[in-house]
C-alpha cells in the first residue's frame, strides 16, 4: 500500500508539473501572439473604419473614455462616470482589464513592482475623447462582429430592451414569477430548451416563467459603446423584465456568471424575493492582503493547459486581442457554423448550447467576463452577508462533482457565508451537465423549492449528494 500510495505521488507531482512546463511554453507564446495581434488590429480597425480602435494593452484611459466617459482612478480603484440628461452615474470597472502580466514577467518576478506603478495616489479625473451626449443612439458594429439581422435586430427596430423569453399560464392572475438568469457565453436558451419543456402542468399553470438573454448575448442589444458593468446590466433586467412584467415577488434561477447577478437583484430587492437557486456560484474568498480582481482572475483563469475548460477560460480572460480573432472566427459566422453543426451532426446534436455560445461579440463577452466576475470580487462578501442577515428567502445551491471550471468549494464557500443555505452536489456532472441531461430532475427540485418556499415549509434537498451514473 504504502508503495502505491508513494507511486501515485509521484505520477501525480510528475503531472502537475509537466502541466506547469507546458503552461509556460504556449502561455509565453500566447503573450507574444497577443502582442502581434494588437498592432494587427490598429492596422485593421484603421483601413477599414478610418480610426484607430483603443485597447487596453497601452492606456486603460484611452479605452474606457472612447465613448466620452469620464475615467476616475482612486487609489488602485478604477470607476467611470457617465452623464445623462439627468443623473450623474457611477459605475465600477476592473482593473484585470488593462492589468494582465505576461507568464514572463510573473516569474521574473516583476509583476509586484508592475502592480504597484499603476496604482495612484490621491484621484484624477480626466476627459478624453469624444463628447458626452450628440453619441449615435445605435453605434455601427466594428466590422469583426457580426451585423447580421438576427444580431442586429435590436438596433433596427429600435427596442433598446433585452430579449425576453416568457412562459405564462392562460390565467394572468394565477401564479408566482420566476427569472431565469444564463451563465458566460450562453443564453435564455439554457432554460427554455432544458427545463422549461419539462416542467409539469402545475407547473406550468401556476407560475410565469421568464428567461432573458443577458445584455450582449443571444438576441438582446450588443450595444458598441457599452463597458457591460453590474449597473448595465442590472439595470436592463430592471428595464425589460422586472418593472415591465411587474415582478413584485419572484424566484430567481441563476447559473454560473448569473449567480451574481441574482445575489446583487437579491440584495436590492430584499422584500421580493422568495427563494435563491444557484447552480455552480463562482464566489471565491480573497485572502487577506490579496487584491481582490486579480485573486479571482487567477483562480478563474490560472493560465494552464489542462483542464481544457480551465484553458479556455485563460485565453478568454488573459487575451483581448486572441479573444477577439476568435469572435471574428466564430461568432461573426455563427450562421455558418450553426448550418455547419446541423449538417454535420443531421440534427441530432440539439444546438442551443451552441447558439448561446456563437451568438455575442468580443466587446459584450470580453466586458462581461472581467468587470462581473472579476470586477465583483470585493463586493460579493457583502452581498452574501446581506442576503443572510436581511433576507428570510430559502437558499439552494447545486454543483457538479466534476465541475472543472467553477470547483466545488465554491458553492461551500457560499454556505458558509449563509448558513442555512442548502448545498446539493451532484455526482459525474460538470458545469453543464448539472441542468443539461438532467433537466427532468432538475425541473422537479425547482418545483419542490417553489412549492417549500410558499407553504413555508423546509425543501428535502439539502446539503446531500446525488449519484448519476
Amino acid at each position: 500500500m504504502a508503495v502505491m500510495y508513494k507511486a501515485k505521488s509521484f505520477l501525480s507531482l510528475t503531472g502537475i508539473m509537466i502541466n506547469k512546463a507546458v503552461s509556460f511554453i504556449v502561455f509565453s507564446f500566447l503573450d507574444l501572439f497577443d502582442f502581434v495581434l494588437c498592432y494587427a488590429y490598429k492596422v485593421a480597425d484603421f483601413f477599414i473604419e478610418a480610426e484607430w480602435k483603443p485597447c487596453y494593452c497601452s492606456s486603460a484611459k484611452e479605452a474606457i473614455t472612447s465613448s466620452g466617459k469620464i475615467f476616475v482612478s482612486e487609489q488602485g480603484e478604477s470607476k467611470i462616470i457617465r452623464l445623462t440628461s439627468t443623473k450623474l452615474h457611477l459605475e465600477e470597472i476592473s482593473d484585470t482589464l488593462y492589468t494582465r502580466p505576461s507568464v514572463v514577467s510573473e516569474v521574473s518576478k516583476f509583476t509586484v513592482n508592475e502592480l504597484k506603478m499603476l496604482k495612484l495616489d490621491g484621484t484624477k479625473i480626466e476627459m478624453l475623447q469624444g463628447k458626452i451626449g450628440g453619441q449615435q443612439l445605435h453605434p455601427i458594429p466594428r466590422w469583426s462582429d457580426c451585423n447580421c439581422k438576427f444580431c442586429n435586430c435590436w438596433s433596427s427596430c429600435g427596442k433598446d430592451t433585452l430579449f425576453v423569453k416568457a412562459e405564462v399560464p392562460k390565467d394572468p392572475e394565477a401564479g408566482e414569477d420566476v427569472l431565469f438568469i444564463h451563465g458566460f457565453i450562453s443564453s435564455s436558451a439554457f432554460w427554455t430548451e432544458t427545463l422549461f419543456p419539462n416542467f409539469s402542468n402545475t407547473a406550468k399553470s401556476t407560475y410565469r416563467l421568464f428567461a432573458i438573454d443577458l445584455l450582449g448575448f443571444g438576441r438582446s442589444p450588443k450595444p458598441t459603446d457599452s463597458l457591460y458593468t453590474l449597473r448595465e446590466h442590472l439595470d436592463m433586467i430592471e428595464k425589460s423584465v422586472i418593472e415591465p412584467k411587474k415582478l413584485k415577488s419572484f424566484h430567481i434561477v441563476a447559473h454560473s456568471l448569473g449567480c451574481i447577478l441574482a445575489l446583487t437583484l437579491a440584495v436590492k430587492y430584499p422584500k421580493s424575493i422568495k427563494s435563491l437557486t444557484l447552480l455552480a456560484p463562482p464566489y471565491f474568498p480573497v485572502p487577506r492582503g490579496q487584491q481582490a480582481t486579480q485573486y479571482v482572475m487567477r483562480r478563474v483563469a490560472p493560465r494552464q493547459v489542462w483542464p481544457l475548460i480551465g484553458f479556455g477560460a485563460s485565453v478568454a480572460c488573459w487575451y483581448e486581442h486572441i479573444s477577439r480573432t476568435i469572435c471574428l472566427l466564430i461568432c461573426k459566422n455563427h450562421r455558418l457554423w450553426e448550418s455547419l453543426t446541423k449538417l454535420v451532426t443531421r440534427n441530432r446534436m440539439r444546438t442551443f448550447l451552441l447558439e448561446g455560445f456563437f451568438c455575442h461579440t468580443h466587446n459584450a463577452a470580453w466586458h462581461t467576463l472581467h468587470n462581473i466576475i472579476c470586477g465583483t470580487a470585493s463586493k460579493l462578501d457583502g452581498y452574501l452577508d446581506a442576503v443572510r442577515d436581511h433576507l428570510t428567502c430559502d437558499v439552494h445551491i447545486f454543483h457538479g462533482r466534476d465541475d472543472e471550471l467553477i470547483p466545488v468549494e465554491c458553492s461551500y464557500n457560499v454556505q458558509s457565508r449563509i448558513p442555512r443555505a442548502q448545498v446539493k452536489v451532484v455526482e459525474n456532472k460538470d458545469h453543464i451537465t448539472i441542468v443539461v441531461g438532467r433537466q427532468k430532475t432538475f425541473a422537479r427540485e425547482l418545483e419542490e423549492i417553489w412549492r417549500a418556499s410558499s407553504s413555508g415549509h423546509k425543501s428535502a434537498y439539502c446539503d446531500q449528494t446525488e449519484n448519476h451514473q
